[in-house]
């Protein structure tokens, strides 16, 4: 097992399967983010709409806020992945 932050993420087909599954996972919030940010932007041009706007920028801040925990998740789980060798016992490695 390896340290997070520390891993390979083309250990293992496991560790790549994982890896592409927090990438496609990151890429679609960030996707979100700019979303919510080009919406509220242009939603702030008008006054009637800069309650919903406000709204899109706070939810936009939160897929900010989302990248490093969905990012800090998925070292954790790569790390806790089992490497080869890690079933061999500790004289052997």
């Amino acid at each position: 097992m390896a340290k997070p932050f520390e891993t390979e993420k083309d250990a293992t087909p496991q560790h790549r399967k994982v890896y592409g599954r927090y990438e496609k996972i990151y890429t679609l919030n960030d996707f979100c983010a700019a979303l919510f940010f080009l919406v509220g932007s242009i939603m702030f041009f008008y006054d009637s709409l800069m309650i919903p706007a406000t709204w899109c920028f706070t939810l936009g801040s939160v897929n900010f806020m989302l990248r490093p925990t969905i990012k800090v998740a998925r070292e954790f789980h790569l790390a806790n992945l089992p490497l080869p060798g890690d079933d061999l016992p500790h004289d052997y490695r």
